[in-house]
């Protein structure tokens, strides 16, 4: 019998087992082995998508507080003065870039199905899209080693905890849409620019999202896809549709929202005797009364502390990573929704798709951020529909539910912000120190990169 130490161990007991065990390796490696991986994976996350959405559908039929009550009371107006070639710039209720009114025209394409039902159809199928993109990333992750499928769960749990309001706005769709830009900017810079060019044109937001390429020719084509798209887009549909700019007015005149962090402001003032009402006003329910102006501008004056804030993180970073511009985004848009004259519900969809992509990298700064913004949605809910009613009378128990809602959310906002800066900032005096050390020249510290700049 032959030693195994040697080129041929045919023979010995060694030489067997491998005979034995190689069939058993190249099936595991091949097409077959990778099939039963994956649906060994993925089978309980579709299970739990389709039974949860599932519930979801039955709590919207059930029509609880009339909570699709935008879509068929507004959405449906709106698409049929669209069908007709106008965007309803008269309605002091349409505040929505133009854009959006391809979402509202959607659902009267779908044959054989009435309004409410062809919008659903439309959500859930952006939904199931968006869903699937987190999973491959899981799969393929973004610089070709492994990802997470925490972000495909992230995104599967967390939208059930707002009910049936998901269903029955179309921010479901915005968010698919920029979460599959960022999934895509790190390949395809111009292709992920150019996809939150068109989101931005439906609602804003999804412009920030590309604040955290990497320096160089990355920003420099997603940037300008970015414009490109938006305003190719917005030419189309200026020429397309009179009213185009409409809600630019609308959007302007817009007052503090109930649910806002001012909102809660004047919550608490309400209590201690403050003279302020609630009324529906620009198609949400405001305060009206004395100094609320004042917290109105206050919201706008922090709302450009944060973009400059923002400005600075981007002038001063220096470590860029596979995460970086999944991270700054969701810092971008906390931001932006936190210092919000309005923070409606569904705001949260948008903060659950940009964590959820954030967790398909393994090596994102957000985790416990995630953490939060699934937790405030939960209470987001007690807020609305549940809570609501005491919401607008600014009972204590409708104030003390916001007070912890926009306290998670003013927490897991500050709390993105460290992390962001930590992880991209290098500190100065530890470069200079670190530096001294070595024997390096000033002008080499703090300018390297994990990824090109």
């Amino acid at each position: 019998m032959t030693s195994c130490g040697e080129a041929t161990c045919a023979g010995c007991a060694c030489g067997t087992d491998r005979e034995r065990a190689a069939p058993a390796v190249r099936l595991d490696r091949g097409p077959l082995g990778t099939a039963s991986r994956a649906v060994a994976q993925w089978w309980p996350l579709a299970v739990y998508w389709a039974a949860s959405r599932m519930v979801m559908l039955a709590v919207l039929r059930t029509g609880q507080g009339d909570i699709a009550q935008e879509v068929h009371r507004l959405y449906a107006r709106w698409s049929g003065q669209l069908a007709a070639g106008s965007f309803p710039a008269g309605d002091v209720t349409w505040q929505y870039p133009p854009g959006a009114g391809l979402v509202m025209l959607g659902p009267r394409l779908l044959p054989m199905m009435s309004y409410l039902q062809g919008f659903v159809a439309l959500m859930l199928l952006a939904d199931a899209v968006m869903t699937l993109a987190l999973a491959r990333a899981a799969r393929a992750g973004t610089a070709g080693a492994r990802g997470s499928a925490a972000g495909a769960w992230m995104w599967t749990g967390g939208l059930p905890l707002l009910l049936a309001l998901s269903f029955a706005r179309f921010d479901v769709a915005v968010a698919a849409m920029a979460a599959v830009s960022l999934l895509v900017i790190g390949r395809r810079p111009w292709l992920g620019g150019a996809l939150a060019g068109i989101a931005a044109m439906i609602k804003v937001w999804p412009a920030l999202i590309v604040l955290g390429t990497p320096r160089g020719r990355s920003t420099r084509q997603a940037w300008s896809a970015l414009l490109v798209s938006a305003a190719v887009l917005l030419a189309v549909l200026a020429i397309a549709f009179q009213g185009t700019f409409g809600f630019l007015s609308a959007q302007g005149n817009r007052g503090v929202e109930v649910e806002s962090m001012g909102g809660t402001v004047l919550h608490l003032a309400r209590l201690g005797g403050w003279p302020g009402r609630v009324r529906l006003h620009y198609g949400s329910f405001e305060f009206i009364g004395p100094y609320v102006s004042s917290v109105a501008h206050g919201s706008l004056l922090l709302t450009a502390v944060a973009f400059g804030w923002l400005l600075l993180w981007r002038w001063r970073a220096r470590v860029w990573s596979e995460a970086t511009v999944y991270d700054a985004a969701l810092t971008a848009v906390l931001l932006f929704t936190a210092t919000s004259r309005v923070i409606s519900p569904q705001y949260l969809i948008w903060l659950i798709a940009l964590a959820a992509v954030c967790l398909t990298v393994r090596g994102t700064t957000q985790r416990p951020v995630a953490a939060l913004l699934l937790l405030t949605t939960a209470v987001t809910s007690v807020d609305f529909p549940l809570f609501f009613g005491a919401v607008l009378n600014s009972s204590w128990q409708g104030v003390a539910v916001l007070v912890v809602r926009n306290g998670l959310l003013a927490v897991a906002t500050l709390l993105s912000c460290v992390r962001l800066w930590r992880a991209a900032v290098p500190p100065r005096r530890t470069s200079r120190l670190a530096g001294r050390l070595l024997g390096l020249r000033p002008a080499a510290l703090g300018t390297g990169t994990a990824r090109g700049r």
